[in-house]
């Protein structure tokens, strides 16, 4: 393989030109490419930062067969490669200089760019965490529900959401991708976040969607504070978000967790999520 096979550009819109039917033929292992590429296409190449996205994606024989991009200061974000497309892409990169954080993939993709990356530069990658793509199957709603019930976020709830994506963050230890505020303000905007509230009234739980791109919707983030975990409520509102995404007309809904967390991950699958594959995200 050639290095010239990988064709790099900084336009969104000139990537998925050549990029968006491959993208699309595999919408939930390619969930996240899909929806940070329609963020980017509908808020603005600024929507993760200031410095310039950058996409890339493999071509021979005029059909692509992988795709990458990142948007800085974030790591390189790849769709599933051979241990040799690897080596001739991290190889590439190093040649034309790109400075990288790190790599997020599936497993074996992660593993084999890391590596190859550890060859060409010297840089010793390190596991940052091991993830767990779940895909939805039959919904089912945990028993007995805490008391209480789920409503959309609104303009009233603007300073709980900041206050909990801060949080969220925080917990996560990742880099927000936006401020608090825009965050905040583009999910009421759009009905994007469902909160469990007790009898009160009072949000005890969120959960986020992003917006339905190639006919799948990915479940992101899911929040409740320390506090108040325990209680059932990250799976009531869980049940509340995925059923209103089926309602949207999603054929997938998907979610991302932690296999550090068997708490998550066991009650995903007691709701109805079912294992798709396992992600690795490194630091260099």
């Amino acid at each position: 393989m050639r290095p010239d096979d990988w064709h790099l550009t900084e336009d969104v819109d000139s990537f998925l030109a050549r990029a968006g039917d491959f993208l699309r033929s595999r919408p939930a292992l390619h969930t996240v490419p899909l929806t940070v590429t329609e963020a980017l296409r509908t808020r603005g190449a600024d929507a993760y930062g200031a410095e310039a996205p950058i996409f890339g994606l493999l071509e021979r024989a005029g059909e692509v067969r992988a795709t990458f991009f990142r948007t800085p200061p974030r790591r390189l974000n790849l769709t599933p490669l051979t241990p040799e497309e690897a080596d001739t892409l991290a190889a590439h990169l190093a040649d034309l200089g790109c400075p990288l954080p790190g790599v997020s993939a599936d497993h074996d993709t992660a593993t084999a760019f890391a590596e190859a990356w550890q060859r060409h530069t010297g840089a010793t990658p390190t596991l940052y965490e091991r993830q767990r793509l779940y895909r939805l199957g039959t919904l089912t709603s945990p028993e007995p529900l805490p008391d209480g019930r789920g409503r959309v976020a609104g303009g009233q709830d603007r300073e709980q959401l900041m206050c909990w994506y801060r949080e969220f963050v925080a917990a996560i230890g990742e880099a927000a991708s936006r401020d608090a505020g825009s965050w905040a303000d583009t999910r009421i905007a759009n009905r994007r976040v469902r909160f469990w509230e007790t009898l009160d009234g009072t949000p005890v739980s969120m959960a986020g969607v992003t917006p339905m791109v190639a006919g799948q919707i990915r479940v992101a983030p899911v929040y409740t504070p320390a506090h108040l975990r325990g209680r059932g409520y990250a799976g009531a509102v869980m049940v509340e978000v995925s059923r209103a995404a089926l309602a949207a007309g999603a054929a997938e809904v998907l979610l991302f967790a932690d296999l550090a967390n068997p708490t998550s991950n066991g009650l995903y699958q007691r709701i109805g999520y079912r294992p798709v594959t396992d992600f690795a995200v490194y630091d260099f």
